[in-house]
């Protein structure tokens, strides 16, 4: 393992009384300076005011032409929602659709990745021709699949997504299709 022997210096010591340092270099920043373990010298600039810009995620819209109930749905999951996982995303789910009237009875189907299926045939609900879970309206549902799990199923928030869970980004599984009723 080689080893490395740093040297600090600071510019403002390193430097003249017109900002050119001793190797003839203007340099009106902070530099750091460091040596390799074979002499070679290396010296960059100090960075001193970094602002990271923050990921911005759109704000659902609301669409007039989707059942309010789903409205209504979004807002009981996301009372009723964890911080944290439980691993019950279409149990949470179904409850809310059934809360908010959306849904005449309970879904029967056991698995999350099944529930788009189900909602179509049982529940009069339409998929959506949109791929992307941040273009989904606020209450659509949407369904994720995997292939040796139980998949996972969320509703559209105006902030974010909801199950048994909030989360401000959508599943990284494999989206299998977005739900909504009229």
């Amino acid at each position: 393992m080689r080893k490395i022997s740093l040297i600090i210096v600071l510019a403002a010591s390193s430097l003249g009384a017109n900002g050119i340092c001793a190797a003839g270099r203007d340099i009106t920043e902070p530099r750091f300076t460091f040596k390799h373990a074979d002499g070679t010298t290396e010296s960059v600039s100090i960075i001193s005011d970094f602002i990271p810009k923050k990921i911005q995620h759109p704000v659902a819209k609301t669409d007039k032409n989707i059942d309010p109930k789903l409205l209504k749905a979004a807002t009981i999951a996301q009372e009723r929602a964890n911080a944290h996982s439980r691993s019950q995303c279409w149990r949470y789910v179904k409850q809310a659709l059934v809360a908010a009237g959306v849904v005449s009875s309970y879904p029967k189907s056991e698995y999350a990745k099944q529930a788009g299926q189900e909602l179509v045939n049982n529940y009069g609900f339409k998929q959506l021709p949109v791929r992307d879970p941040f273009k989904a309206p606020v209450g659509a549902v949407l369904v994720y699949g995997a292939s040796r799990a139980a998949g996972h199923v969320e509703i559209r928030t105006k902030e974010g997504f909801v199950s048994d869970f909030k989360s401000r980004v959508p599943s990284p599984r494999p989206l299998l299709g977005i739900y909504t009723k009229s």
